[in-house]
């Protein structure tokens, strides 16, 4: 049985060195900056098969516009452990340990192309998202994002609010379609625009292509359609008031569903 528990040591840290050389084939991050933040209001959680590390969370102390959240900057699982939930029990067991240490809020990123991350962050979690941070991280040379701009979801956890500790459903029901897909001869998905002019519907769905990396290897090209093209739908809806509260996933696309921000229960802290 997988095991999560927070890691101090300087030796644990020298454990996550490994699992992220694996996860991502790039150079750590150094132990003494993670120990360091550990000391310091970070968090850095290991996920164990007996003594063998499979999985890490960390985050670093955050501060924007006068607020103080954690900003939970990677999860990382080795592949063969991939698939089995470990995700969701880390960024629970990393929310506990968050409200323990006084946070109420947590704050992360994520490509909204690739769906699996968005189905964990949004439906299981109750995340949600109205910010979009275009090019975040500059160019990157690992296979997932090598070669096109690594814009990201920004997440928001609001971890004590009635929203995510009562688990609420927001109601998706009857959803305007913002965008939707067609697929081509080659049976591949392109992006087909919506008509509505003005966003004013309680409910909005974006469709996404549900295997983003298979696209990119097929069709490079057609692949940063996709990003520019959803960069322009995403922001519209931020911008008109709408956060991302749900992923539904279907046999070759994905869903994004939208409401009004100001609609759910965030705790008065939004």
């Amino acid at each position: 049985m997988v095991v999560i528990r927070e890691l101090t040591t300087l030796a644990e840290m020298e454990e996550v060195q490994v699992i992220e050389h694996k996860v991502w084939g790039i150079s750590p991050i150094p132990t003494y900056q993670t120990l360091t933040a550990v000391k310091n209001g970070g968090i850095m959680i290991g996920a164990y098969d007996g003594d063998k590390m499979v999985g890490f969370s960390y985050g670093f102390p955050g501060f924007k516009d006068g607020k103080i959240y954690l900003c939970s900057h990677m999860l990382g699982i080795d592949t063969a452990y991939r698939s089995q939930g470990i995700g969701e029990r880390l960024k629970w067991k990393q929310r506990e340990i968050a409200i323990a240490k006084g946070y109420d809020r947590m704050h992360w990123t994520y490509d909204p192309l690739e769906t699996r991350n968005g189905y964990l962050n949004l439906t299981k979690l109750n995340g949600i998202c109205d910010t979009y941070i275009e090019n975040c991280y500059g160019e990157m040379d690992d296979e997932f994002n090598k070669g096109l701009p690594s814009d990201r979801f920004e997440v928001h956890w609001y971890l004590k609010s009635p929203h995510v500790v009562e688990k609420h459903e927001p109601d998706i029901s009857n959803p305007v379609p913002a965008s939707t897909l067609t697929f081509n001869a080659d049976g591949l998905p392109e992006f087909v625009p919506g008509t509505e002019e003005t966003l004013t519907a309680p409910v909005y769905t974006v469709s996404v292509p549900k295997f983003f990396q298979e696209l990119k290897a097929a069709n490079f090209e057609l692949a940063r359609d996709w990003r520019m093209q959803t960069r322009v739908q995403f922001q519209r809806l931020f911008r008109a008031g709408y956060a991302a509260v749900r992923v539904k996933a279907y046999e070759r696309h994905v869903d994004y569903f939208f409401v009004k921000k100001e609609t759910l229960q965030l705790g008065g802290n939004a």
